[in-house]
Order: C-alpha cells, then sequence, then structure tokens
C-alpha cells in the first residue's frame, strides 16, 4: 500500500523517507522562476527571498502527469495507492489527482479531500500511516481518515497584513493601517475554506483571541497529536506556547516550520496550531 500527499503537508523529504510516503510537490514562482516545493527550494531559502521580492510570488498545482507517475507505479505493483490532499478549495491538486486516476483506469486509487492543509493535513496524513503500519485494510483506512478529518482543526495569527495586500485581499491603505497598529488577525480553516475569525492588537492579545476562537469551535484532544507551525522565524513561539500551555495544558510542543505554498499568501512570523478537536 502507498501513501501519496502533496507538499503543503509540511514533511520534509528525508521525512517523507523515513515514513515511507510520497510527497508531490507543488510549485512556487518567484519573480519569474519556477521552483518545486521542497525538491527545487527549501523552506529557509523560500523566506529569505520572499522578503527580498517586491512582488508576491504565486503559486500552482501539480499536473495530472504527475500524479499518474505515481498511480502507474502502483499499478504495475498492483497496490493500492491513498491520495489524501490539501484542501480542493484552495488549489486545483485535488482535481489533478482525479482525472490522472480516470486516465490511469485503475480502481485501487483513494483520493481524499481533506479540506484543510499544511500541519492539520500533515495530522491526517500521520493517521494514515499509522493504520497502515498496523496492517489495517486500505477501504478501513480511507473511511477513518474521511471521518476524521471533520475533526482536524487549524487555527494561525498572521504577523503583518503585508502578504494579504500583495495578494490582493487588502487594499494598501487598509494594510499600512493595520500594520501600524499591529493588527494581527486569527485565521483559520472552517469546511475546506480560509476564513478570519478575529483580529487583535499584539501577538500576546492575538494569542488570546485565538484560545478563544479555540473554545467557540471545539477545544483540543489531548489523547491525540499536536503541532505547532510557524512561517518564516521561529521567534516568540515559547510565548505562543505557553499561553497554549495555559489555557489547554499541551505541554511544550514541538513547532515545525511551514513550507513555501502556505507561506506565500500568509507571509513571515505567522503562528499555526493543529489539532483535532473533541
Amino acid at each position: 500500500m502507498r501513501i501519496l500527499t502533496d507538499s503543503t503537508a509540511d514533511y520534509t523529504l528525508e521525512e517523507a523517507r523515513q515514513l515511507n510516503i510520497d510527497i508531490i510537490p507543488l510549485k512556487v514562482v518567484i519573480d519569474g522562476k519556477e521552483y518545486k516545493d521542497r525538491i527545487d527550494i527549501q523552506s529557509e531559502e523560500f523566506y529569505k527571498q520572499l522578503v527580498q521580492s517586491s512582488t508576491l510570488p504565486t503559486t500552482s498545482q501539480p499536473s495530472p502527469q504527475d500524479f499518474m507517475d505515481y498511480i502507474l507505479k502502483a499499478k504495475e505493483n498492483n497496490e493500492p495507492i491513498i491520495m489524501i490532499l490539501l484542501s480542493s478549495q484552495f488549489s486545483g491538486t485535488y482535481q489533478s489527482a482525479k482525472l490522472a486516476a480516470d486516465l490511469c483506469e485503475y480502481d485501487k486509487v483513494y483520493i481524499i479531500d481533506s479540506q484543510t492543509t499544511t500541519l492539520a493535513l500533515r495530522l491526517l496524513v500521520d493517521k494514515a500511516i499509522s493504520m497502515r503500519d498496523n496492517n489495517e485494510d486500505v477501504e478501513m483506512i480511507v473511511e477513518i481518515i474521511e471521518t476524521l478529518k471533520e475533526k482536524v482543526a487549524i487555527f494561525a495569527i498572521v504577523d503583518t497584513l503585508e502578504y494579504l495586500y500583495k495578494g490582493g485581499r487588502l487594499s494598501r491603505t487598509s494594510a499600512m493601517a493595520g500594520t501600524l497598529l499591529k493588527i494581527k488577525p486569527v485565521i483559520g480553516v472552517d469546511k475546506g475554506k480560509l476564513d478570519v475569525f478575529s483580529k487583535a492588537r499584539g501577538l500576546s492579545k492575538a494569542t488570546l483571541e485565538l484560545v478563544s476562537v479555540i473554545h467557540d469551535h471545539g477545544d483540543i484532544d489531548l489523547s491525540q497529536n499536536i503541532y505547532f507551525g510557524f512561517t518564516g522565524e521561529e521567534k516568540s513561539m515559547d510565548k505562543f506556547n505557553d499561553i497554549l500551555d495555559e489555557a489547554f495544558s499541551v505541554g511544550k510542543v514541538e513547532s515545525k516550520l511551514i513550507g513555501p505554498v502556505i507561506g506565500t499568501h500568509v507571509g513571515p512570523g505567522g503562528k499555526a496550531i493543529a489539532y483535532f478537536k473533541k
């Protein structure tokens, strides 16, 4: 059995090798040059280029042919392949996979629209890996992941409004005013779509707003894995961790660097939590 996800799940290539999963890269275009996520450009280098670039990078999905290469290999070996991909609301990646599966005419392809992305997507893939390693049946794995995707959550604090302006979602005046006032939106994914849930001035107040948002949308299941994520530098993650630990007793949580595709839209300085709801 093969498990495939896309590069927004934020596994390093070394982690993917160790876990025996396939990663299909999305692409990012910076100043006219195209890079395959985590293959042609690593996250640390991306953020250096991001702050230096005068225009916002763009992102693009894998082609159906990219997926066909994996499906045909699975078909040749008569292996089932489970694909757990970022929300179809964010990208055409899911549609590319579906088209590839149709073209390959192989009935052991299982494609899941996770309705989420980044570390929340990774939580779902982690579950699939664990079940595969416990020799669970492929149909059972797919059924459980389809159920669990309704319980996975991700919320984040955006450090700057500059990238929402660059992406055309805010006027220059609003972005400048928000930056001067140190406004930090609390964003998250709801039913596959990105939404703004709250706003506050400064990191501490924004993190307290994040605590309220979590309470409103389903408290954290502490029996399950939790991820913290950041874009750019790991600055102030200890403060973020401390506030969430005080509110939810999450303990010390490992922080992971969120990759180029999501970083393009969030900008540096973002802080996120991904978890399963009770």
